[in-house]
């Protein structure tokens, strides 16, 4: 993954690297002969000047002038025929001059500049050399005098800077951009999840962001459904018992002393079942809501007390536990308690009696593996896949219940990130499974 943080790292090195190589560049520019004979004020036009006094004035003028220049901005000048022949004595020393002639390339620094500019007269079409020589101090403190080099190199900062802060202002803006209006989708209840598709496909922080908000944007408009569909289904199947309790006490109301005594049970058994249909509703809510931490789960202990409380509320059948030792995984026991003790009772309804249920467990791979299997007649193969959605039930069905105990169980191997897998047995009966990983991967 190429992160953000190295990214903007490295634009902000390569924009210092830039500004100093081009600030080396520049300098490197300047120090150029021609930039310093057409810039410097003691080099520029004095070719020119001096011819100009020379031919009108005489070697005397033009010596003086050279010795002006020398005082003023202390720059040494030879000036040489085509001959090669000094015009002027010059203001160069001539030791000095003689002690350069001996120097060979390679060897130490002349401590000035040399600069060498011809000019020929356009009065006498004479040509004439001129030899500057610029000690080093005096061309490095008119560098540091000169506005040139600070505004160019400031300018060059300025530009380089302004371009990579705009880049990589962009490249965090624009996706925060996105993130910001899939929010105000998602909040509106018009997400769309391939709307963020694009920046998911980044390989950065902005990229796992897109990613883990797809993920939450489908996890919230799953939910959504469900409990829409939930709220549905539950006011679908609270009108049935609260219609027959309106239906008894109407009755009750109107009969007699004897026949209101033989409503009664009747009354009673219709509470029962309005009151076992809403803890069943709220069994299926808290598996949603749970947002506790998980924590880890002893299996083979809690697989004997579910077998327990199974084979104590049905004990004409027999519940044969068959699991692996030492079987433990992290997540939430109540959930795994809820689920296994709801497949069990569902099979209880189903399993003829003098045949036992089987509960299984051991570990696949990555996973553990809790399977209950009941002897009775399964369920038809074009109904498998809906079993599982709350209040269904497979026609045909005469056993009392609600369609939930599934559904509980789904929900809870999806909180922990695993599925609940539902399949006749091929020698017969029905086998319920629930696949949950070692570790929770579920999101809320």
């Amino acid at each position: 993954m190429r992160s953000l943080f190295w990214r903007i790292l490295a634009s902000f090195w390569l924009a210092i690297a830039l500004v100093a190589g081009l600030s080396i560049l520049l300098g490197h520019m300047l120090n150029q002969d021609a930039w310093i004979l057409s810039r410097h004020p003691g080099i520029a036009n004095l070719a020119q000047q001096w011819t100009e006094r020379y031919e009108t004035q005489g070697a005397d003028s033009a010596q003086e002038f050279l010795e002006q220049r020398k005082r003023r901005y202390h720059i040494d000048v030879q000036v040489l025929n085509e001959s090669g022949d000094p015009v002027v004595r010059g203001t160069f020393p001539r030791r000095a001059a003689a002690w350069e002639a001996r120097q060979h390339p390679g060897e130490e620094q002349l401590p000035w500049r040399r600069l060498t500019v011809e000019y020929t007269s356009p009065k006498t079409a004479e040509t004439y050399l001129l030899i500057y020589r610029i000690p080093h101090p005096e061309l490095d403190a008119w560098h540091r005098q000169s506005l040139i080099w600070p505004l160019s190199a400031l300018g060059i900062a300025l530009v380089v800077l302004t371009l990579f802060s705009l880049l990589v202002t962009l490249s965090i803006t624009r996706p925060l951009s996105r993130l910001r209006g899939a929010v105000h989708d998602l909040g509106q209840t018009t997400y769309q999840q391939n709307s963020l598709a694009r920046l998911a496909s980044r390989r950065d922080e902005f990229g796992v962001l897109a990613t883990d908000f797809n993920r939450m944007g489908a996890r919230l408009q799953s939910l959504i459904g469900s409990q829409r569909q939930l709220l549905r289904d539950v006011s679908h199947e609270l009108r049935s018992p609260l219609a027959r309790l309106r239906i008894a006490l109407a009755l009750a109301e109107r009969a007699g002393p004897e026949e209101r005594e033989k409503l009664w049970p009747r009354l009673t058994r219709e509470c029962d079942r309005l009151e076992s249909l809403i803890s069943e509703i709220l069994a299926l809510a808290r598996v949603d809501a749970d947002q506790a931490s998980a924590e880890p789960v002893e299996l083979n202990g809690l697989l004997k007390a579910v077998q327990k409380d199974a084979s104590l509320a049905a004990p004409e059948q027999t519940v044969q536990l068959n699991a692996q030792p030492g079987l433990s995984l992290s997540g939430w026991p109540t959930m795994i308690e809820r689920a296994v003790d709801n497949l069990l009772r569902n099979a209880q309804r189903f399993n003829p009696p003098g045949s036992p249920i089987e509960l299984k467990a051991a570990r696949e791979g990555e996973h553990i593996s809790l399977s209950v299997r009941d002897h009775g007649p399964g369920v038809p193969e074009e109904y498998l896949a809906q079993l599982g959605e709350p209040f269904f039930r497979a026609p045909g069905q005469t056993a009392a219940g609600h369609g939930l105990g599934l559904a509980i169980a789904r929900r809870a191997a999806e909180r922990h990130g695993g599925r609940l897998v539902l399949n006749n047995h091929p020698q017969g009966g029905f086998v319920a499974t629930l696949e949950l990983p070692l570790e929770p991967n579920g999101t809320l």
